[in-house]
C-alpha cells in the first residue's frame, strides 16, 4: 500500500479522536465519517488473525457494533487508536477462538448434504393407493359378498345386526364373508404379481 493508503496512519488518530469526541456528544455526520473511515484498519488487524475473507468481514462487522455499545467509555484525553487497536484484536482474537471451539466440538462429512431416498417419503401416497385398488377390488364384488363384508368386517357389526341389516341368515353372511375375503387375496394377489 501507498502510504497514502496505509490503514490507520498516525496522523489519522488525532483526526479520529476528534471525531470520535463529536460523535459522543451526539454528531451523527462525524459518527458515519469515523466508522467509514476505521473500517481499513481493522480489515488489517483481523486479517492478522483470519485469512478467509468472510470471516475478516464477520470480524469488522463485530468489531463495528461493539464500538458503537462500548463507544461511551472512549475518554477523549487519551489517544483514540491504541483503543480502536484494542478493541480490534479482541475481538479478532474472540472469534478465533470461537472457530477453535467450534471446529474441535464439529466433526466435518462431506456427504452430510447429500439425500438419500426415505423409505418412509412414500408411505402416505402409497397408502393412498392401496386404500383405492382395495375399494375397486370391494366395488367388484358380486352383491351378497361386498354387503356381507361391509357390515361384519368394515362396519363391525355382529352377525346377528348384519343378519337383521342385510336379510341374509347368519350362515349365509359367514359363507359371504369367507368367499369376499377369498376373492379379494386372489385378485389384490394377482395385482401385486403383475
Amino acid at each position: 500500500m501507498a502510504p497514502a493508503e496505509t490503514p490507520g496512519r498516525r496522523d489519522d488518530g488525532p483526526r479520529w479522536a476528534r471525531l470520535m469526541a463529536a460523535a459522543q456528544d451526539g454528531s451523527q455526520a462525524d459518527y458515519a465519517r469515523l466508522l467509514k473511515e476505521i473500517v481499513p484498519l481493522i480489515r488489517a488487524v483481523a486479517a492478522h488473525h483470519h485469512r478467509a475473507s468472510d470471516r475478516v468481514d464477520d470480524v469488522v462487522q463485530d468489531v463495528l457494533l461493539t464500538i458503537h455499545r462500548v463507544r461511551h467509555t472512549y475518554d477523549p484525553a487519551r489517544p483514540f487508536m491504541p483503543w480502536l487497536i484494542a478493541v480490534a484484536r479482541r475481538r479478532s482474537i474472540d472469534a478465533l477462538r470461537r472457530r477453535i471451539r467450534t471446529e474441535a466440538m464439529e466433526v466435518r462429512d462431506e456427504t452430510s448434504y447429500e439425500t438419500f431416498a426415505d423409505p418412509l417419503a412414500n408411505r402416505e401416497t402409497e397408502g393412498r393407493e392401496a386404500a383405492e385398488i382395495l375399494a375397486g377390488a370391494i366395488a367388484a364384488l358380486p352383491r351378497g359378498q361386498r354387503e356381507a363384508l361391509e357390515l361384519v368386517k368394515l362396519r363391525e357389526m355382529s352377525l346377528l345386526e348384519a343378519s337383521a341389516a342385510s336379510g341374509q341368515s347368519v350362515g349365509g353372511l359367514k359363507v359371504n364373508v369367507h368367499r369376499a375375503i377369498k376373492a379379494l387375496r386372489a385378485r389384490l394377489k394377482g395385482e401385486k404379481d403383475g
